[in-house]
């Protein structure tokens, strides 16, 4: 394929990763983004294998195996473990980064198609592919540690972590300097080499020392990450595409975390240094006899009040996600409009463990888009609402977000279900959220709590429906 086939089918390429990223920004049109996404992908791919001269047995291969592995994954993975799946993906991209930038670095005729300033822009770039690359790589594996359980959700707080941070950044750039030096007259090797170990470390210490309720925020900076490590790749490979979709892949992941920290009343930085979740499990908030007593209710008493109900709003959270209770929860929803209850889904949106992750989930269940509101949409409406039912959330809806400055949680928007007539909160049992606080909605004269879990409970509420 001549040169100028291949640089219009990366126009074409980039036009339709836009497009893609349009399409996504909207549930109705999300199925028609993704579809861009992936003819994009695969004119990129086309059009790149077509340019290559050597090699091309190892290249089919690698592709084989490396589809093969997507689509036995995508197989696999049920809706529920999505969040863990988008951060192991962002540690591949890592890895590729480094992979891509030490086999560049080697590359035997490097000192040959470079000199002067080109050669240290070249050795800069190749650097910070690394670098950016190695930290998505260790932060995206303790992030999938996080989010699947294996890693606890409480942040460790190391003495000096600020301190401690700042002489690996530091040390990176003296590194940089070194490397750059070395490399012209040839060497460069174990700069390169300690940068790379200096990075791992910046990226398990950076993500470990988060909290577990600024994990969105996580995911969606893990995303920026990959894109910029990809953009970098880009420039030490001089592949315009590759360049171009890194940076749209790193501005919509660093826009995410913007829009993920502001819903979270957060700061950035401040989340880097140290998210939600300081206490221990526990210990986030007043015990529970210090709180009042909760008062507990069953399954047809549920039933009868969502049947009396005129508005009924549901609040899904991670609990919902652990128990897979969103094809019941369509179920629940269409019986309540045969009956003219209007229900309508509030959604929060640092809901469950990434970003949109409720949406993903209710649209896989086909709950209409039109009644999937977000906090900003539907918050005002709660006075209004005579039954709130609440499926395993807990530091989206706690009031002392709003009435404890002294709580981990204070000054982040939650939903407000304590305005309205009834709330049902279901949860296994007393158990604090991912932050480590306490909860006082579950203590409110005007909650009940429905124990259990949740896709067994709703199938109950279902049935005397």
């Amino acid at each position: 394929m001549s040169e100028g086939i291949i640089t219009a089918s990366y126009v074409g390429a980039t036009i339709l990763f836009i497009l893609a990223l349009g399409g996504l920004s909207n549930q109705e049109t999300a199925r028609r983004g993704n579809l861009y996404g992936m003819i994009g992908m695969a004119v990129a791919l086309i059009a790149t294998i077509s340019g290559v001269t050597g090699n091309l047995g190892i290249l089919i291969g690698g592709l084989v195996l490396g589809g093969t592995i997507g689509l036995i994954l995508a197989k696999r993975v049920q809706m529920t473990e999505m969040p863990e799946l988008v951060a192991m993906l962002h540690s591949l991209v890592g890895l590729a980064a480094v992979l891509v930038g030490f086999a560049n670095f080697m590359d035997p005729e490097r000192l040959s198609h470079y000199s002067g300033i080109e050669l240290t822009i070249h050795d800069v770039e190749t650097y910070l592919g690394i670098l950016i690359g190695a930290v998505t790589l260790s932060g995206s594996i303790i992030a999938f540690g996080k989010l699947s359980g294996k890693i606890g959700g409480n942040p460790m707080l190391l003495p000096a972590r600020h301190f401690l941070n700042l002489l690996l950044l530091l040390g990176s750039i003296y590194l940089c300097v070194i490397f750059v030096e070395e490399s012209a007259a040839g060497g460069g090797t174990l700069p390169l080499l300690i940068m790379t170990g200096i990075a791992l470390l910046f990226g398990i210490h950076m993500v470990m020392a988060i909290g577990g309720a600024d994990m969105p925020v996580v995911v969606s900076m893990l995303n920026s990450y990959s894109g910029w490590a990809a953009s970098a790749t880009g420039f030490m490979l001089n592949n315009d595409l590759l360049i171009v979709t890194g940076a749209l892949v790193g501005s919509s992941g660093a826009i995410l975390s913007y829009i993920m920290c502001r819903a979270m009343n957060r700061k950035f930085i401040a989340v880097i240094a140290g998210g939600f979740g300081t206490t221990s499990g526990g210990g986030g908030g007043a015990s529970v006899e210090d709180q009042g007593e909760v008062v507990e209710i069953h399954a047809p008493e549920v039933a009868a009040l969502m049947s009396d109900a005129k508005e009924v709003m549901i609040i899904p959270g991670y609990g919902m996600a652990v128990a897979q209770a969103q094809h019941i929860v369509n179920e629940i929803t269409k019986t309540l409009r045969s009956k003219k209850v209007n229900v309508r889904f509030g959604i929060h949106p640092v809901a469950g463990r990434m970003p949109g992750h409720m949406n993903v989930l209710l649209a896989e269940a086909k709950v209409p888009y039109d009644i999937v509101f977000e906090m900003d949409e539907i918050n005002d409406d709660f006075p209004k609402i005579d039954v709130s039912i609440v499926i395993g959330a807990n530091d989206i809806v706690n009031p002392s977000a709003q009435t404890d400055p002294d709580s981990p949680i204070a000054g982040m928007p939650v939903m407000e279900p304590w305005l309205g007539g009834t709330t049902v909160v279901l949860k296994r049992g007393m158990a604090t959220g991912y932050a480590g606080v306490q909860n006082p909605l579950f203590f409110k004269e005007n909650t009940r709590m429905l124990f259990g879990d949740a896709r067994k409970s709703l199938d109950e509420v279902f049935k005397n429906l």
